[in-house]
């Protein structure tokens, strides 16, 4: 059987290219694959189109040792993965008997006859292999075939997520074979500097190509991924960790996280480690914030940390806390700095709270910039008071949005807060 070094991802499907839907089927076949030290070199979209998916195959078939096509198996008329896999091997699909017995009985279990088009998704042609699909009506293809003397696979698996990879993991999967070599990757999640700041940090790590370093924005920050390849998992980590410890060495006091940790549930677990009691006045992420931290660990956990959450839109709002606000909230141009209103809300949520912490938020203010409309800035600040004192911060953002806007705000809140706990 011939090792699978390399792959090539052709998602098929016309919404795909109207943008009606997201293609996360192939980044999650991508990682599949990487975890199997796979290379995927090329990953494209097509529409629902017969000949257009067939020359896609054919270019793959040229690059890869398998061709994975995700979509285009259903019972329609605009289904056509099959039809095009066939028609690139010059072989003629027909009804199987076990699949076409397999599908009857699927709708027969669901109390439904089964309608004439479906006989289609129980069709194989000679060289293809059914695979099994027991969470829905669509039978994959494995193809074993040649190029060049050298044994090729092309893959067809449904578009349905749940389907396709569970096909992958039970189906498709164990009937390939993959390089016995390793990979193995970390990525580091930073906050409080920007990506080409990040690029210029890891300078001259960004350019090895085993292990390799890359930088990725992400609404939480940058995340920089370090990954290595080596005969076995053992000879992988010992090419990834020097590298790491470099990384983080230059990154020194930027990074949060790793991996699949969160953010908001790093909060949340520093507050109970720490027995801190929070409170939150919310007056720039529009809720997003406390939305961050009731998904890590809600109010349904015995433990939960938070006291009280103050949400505004509007400078009177925030007088629910009891005091008016300093004159700095007035929207005039002659106001203060917005850290002189995030720490007038820190310190008067503590108190009315009774919280050993206050994260607030002032409300946003518009900067006119020269230029266009949209060259304006949009500043904010946070502020934490806790016992020892009160620390604040002006951000300042372009206008990209509200929801970018309160999103990229809740989260550099929390890095405050992560950043505070951490001293205490």
């Amino acid at each position: 059987m011939t090792v699978v070094h390399s792959a090539e991802l052709i998602a098929v499907g016309t919404e795909l290219l109207l943008g009606e839907i997201d293609d996360t089927n192939s980044a999650w076949l991508a990682r599949e694959l990487a975890a199997r030290s796979v290379d995927v070199y090329w990953s494209q979209r097509v529409g629902d189109n017969r000949e257009r998916i067939a020359q896609a195959i054919r270019a793959a078939l040229d690059r890869a040792d398998l061709v994975l096509l995700c979509g285009g198996l259903g019972p329609t008329e605009d289904d056509l993965t099959r039809e095009a896999i066939a028609d690139v091997l010059g072989e003629e699909p027909a009804v199987d008997a076990a699949l076409e017995r397999s599908l009857r009985e699927r709708f027969g279990r669901l109390g439904r006859d089964m309608p004439n088009g479906n006989l289609k998704q129980a069709w194989l042609i000679p060289s293809a292999e059914g695979l099994a699909n027991p969470a829905g009506t669509a039978p994959g293809w494995l193809v074993r075939t040649a190029i060049d003397g050298r044994e090729r696979y092309i893959a067809a698996l449904p578009g349905p997520p749940f389907e396709l990879e569970r096909m992958w993991r039970e189906q498709l999967s164990p009937r390939l074979s993959f390089a016995e070599s390793a990979f193995v990757a970390t990525t580091l999640k930073t906050q409080g500097i920007g990506e080409s700041h990040v690029a210029e940090v890891l300078a001259g790590l960004t350019e090895a190509s085993n292990p390799t370093v890359a930088t990725y924005a992400k609404r939480d920050g940058v995340h920089v991924r370090i990954a290595a390849k080596g005969s076995d998992r053992g000879a992988a980590h010992a090419l990834l960790a020097p590298v790491l410890a470099e990384v983080e060495r230059r990154l020194s006091g930027h990074v949060w996280g790793r991996d699949d940790e969160e953010l908001p549930a790093l909060v949340l677990a520093l507050l109970r480690r720490r027995r801190v009691l929070l409170a939150l006045v919310d007056g720039a992420s529009g809720g997003v914030l406390i939305d961050r931290l009731d998904e890590a660990g809600g109010p349904a956990d015995d433990e939960w940390p938070l006291s009280t959450a103050v949400i505004a839109w509007r400078d009177d709002a925030l007088a629910v806390l009891g005091s008016a606000l300093p004159a700095a909230a007035s929207p005039e141009p002659a106001a203060a700095d917005a850290a002189t209103v995030a720490v007038h809300l820190a310190e008067l949520g503590r108190a009315r709270c009774a919280a050993d912490l206050c994260l607030a938020l002032a409300p946003w203010r518009v900067e006119a910039m020269a230029g266009t409309p949209e060259s304006a800035m949009w500043t904010t600040a946070w502020a934490v008071a806790g016992p020892d004192g009160t620390e604040a911060r002006r951000v300042t953002l372009p206008d990209l949005g509200h929801g970018w806007r309160r999103e990229r705000v809740a989260f550099t809140a929390l890095v405050a807060l992560w950043t505070q706990l951490l001293d205490t």
